[in-house]
């Protein structure tokens, strides 16, 4: 929670003067503290995605290295596992910022924007769990370590399964729904 308020300090500390100012006009100001929670929410997740691809990037070395090696028994479950981390990348990429259209049925609270940040921020400790698995197991190849390969992979497989269904109740907590 902490860090979800350093962020959004962060991002409203940098508010040109123009923007201070306009920001006592009525209606702007909330218009305008709507954008800095949409501005914090697209860092955060800036973060995770660049977490993300990091360790898909490790992900692809350690299956080159299981080809290599010629582990063919595990490389239908390392390209299953790069496929899933491809999506989950992809998902946290291109998700929704909390935006909604003037004529929308359903509006994007800032209750719910805030929510909704909180809800990103806690992914964060799901990525560095995972990123973390995958360096361990990255770290096991290296040294050849090779005796529970497919324990490996379905570990990964789990953790990045368990921040997938996590990541996908995120509309609910952005509608303000759960």
């Amino acid at each position: 929670m902490s860090e979800n308020k350093d962020v959004y300090s962060d991002v409203k500390g940098q508010m040109r003067l123009s923007e201070r100012i306009a920001a006592f006009i009525p209606g702007f100001r909330g218009y305008k503290e709507k954008e800095i929670r949409r501005e914090s929410d697209r860092l955060l997740r800036n973060h995770l995605y660049l977490k993300l691809s990091t360790s898909k990037t490790d992900l692809r070395e350690i299956s080159q290295k299981l080809a290599d090696r010629r582990y063919f028994d595990v490389l239908t479950d390392m390209d299953r596992l790069l496929a899933k981390m491809d999506r989950v990348v992809e998902k946290v990429n291109h998700a929704s910022y909390g935006y909604s259209g003037f004529f929308d049925a359903v509006k994007v609270k800032e209750e719910n924007l805030d929510r909704m940040i909180d809800f990103d921020n806690k992914l964060i400790d799901s990525v560095t769990t995972l990123s973390t698995e995958i360096d361990a197991f990255k770290t096991e190849l290296a040294s050849g370590v090779t005796a529970n390969l497919k324990t490996r992979i379905q570990t990964v497989a789990d953790k990045l399964e368990s921040l997938e269904d996590t990541f996908d109740s995120r509309e609910e907590v952005i509608l303000g729904v759960n």
